[in-house]
């Protein structure tokens, strides 16, 4: 009797690796985000959205399968002033080696001088497009008016040349991979400053006159110095946008802080398929933090005495 019961344990044990074995296979193969989790951070969002850290992807996976597509990827980036001569260089060079690196990318770029824009290009493998832009007398009235202008060139340019499209902010360079692990429907970014602060220090718009009053009902606090997706939906979102910040013209208010408040109160109700952690965008004034185990993008360091000086 005692044989027996030990023979069946042992049946049990073996039916137990069997299984598990069989778990990370499905796991690997058909949702190969989750090759390996980590229980030091929050890899999925309570509506099933994956949030992408390091460690738990494949990427060679995701490359082979996006390779077999054929996809094209767009990148629109703003330069004006100050910021086309402190960072869009060392911006695109960078995202030259480490943007969705060994697939076609289009570089979007908006500047207000494209001659200096001209004098970088020899320096870049990838097709830039330009597009002159004018300047705002207050910077915050350029932020704002991203959302139309990307909204304009998706529809004239990306819809007929790329799949997915992101956006980026241009006081950053990229420092690591920043690849097909991140492409999805709608892409949003946990900010480096706030993904491990309680919810109720999120700087939401609290003005109930404002389209982006959101309080304390988001999900996450975004940082819309990264946001992507498919170009049908990040033209869903920009064009959202747009309309709220208009909205708010009439009202003769602003947000608090301008798109990005109106990209939260977005995201809110129109739920990103991915999430990209803050590896995507790390600022090193944080310091070491345990779960960062690689910086992709990297802030610049800022100067905005300069970078933000209306000519």
């Amino acid at each position: 009797m005692a044989l027996r019961c030990n023979s069946f344990v042992k049946y049990l044990v073996k039916q137990k690796y069997t299984l598990l074995l069989v778990t990370f296979i499905l796991t690997s193969v058909v949702n190969p985000v989750f090759f390996r989790n980590r229980t030091d951070v929050q890899t999925c969002t309570n509506w099933n959205a994956p949030i992408i850290w390091n460690g738990i992807f494949d990427p060679k996976y995701y490359d082979k399968m996006y390779k077999e597509q054929n996809i094209v990827i767009g990148l629109t980036v703003f330069a004006v002033g100050k910021y086309l001569d402190l960072y869009l260089e060392e911006f695109l060079v960078s995202a030259d080696e480490y943007f969705m690196p060994g697939f076609s990318v289009i570089y979007y770029v908006f500047v207000d001088n494209l001659s200096k824009l001209e004098a970088m290009s020899w320096r870049l493998r990838r097709k830039v497009k330009s597009f002159k832009i004018e300047k705002h007398r207050r910077w915050q009235d350029i932020s704002m008016s991203r959302m139309k202008m990307i909204g304009r060139v998706i529809e004239d340019h990306v819809k007929h040349e790329a799949n997915y499209v992101f956006c980026f902010d241009v006081d950053q360079r990229f420092q690591g991979r920043f690849g097909t692990e991140a492409l999805s429907e709608s892409v949003a970014l946990l900010h480096a400053w706030y993904y491990r602060r309680p919810k109720f220090l999120y700087t939401y718009d609290n003005n109930p006159h404002s389209s982006a009053y959101l309080s304390a009902r988001g999900d996450f606090y975004y940082h819309a110095a990264v946001f992507g997706g498919t170009w049908q939906s990040v033209q869903n979102l920009t064009q959202s946008c747009y309309r709220g910040i208009m909205q708010d013209k009439l009202q003769n208010v602003e947000a608090l802080w301008q798109d990005e408040s109106h990209l939260n109160k977005y995201f809110w109700l129109h739920k990103p398929t991915k999430v990209l952690s803050p590896e995507y965008c790390w600022d090193q004034k944080i310091g070491w933090r345990r779960d960062i185990h690689v910086v992709r993008l990297l802030w610049a360091k800022k100067q905005y005495s300069l970078s933000r000086q209306i000519d």
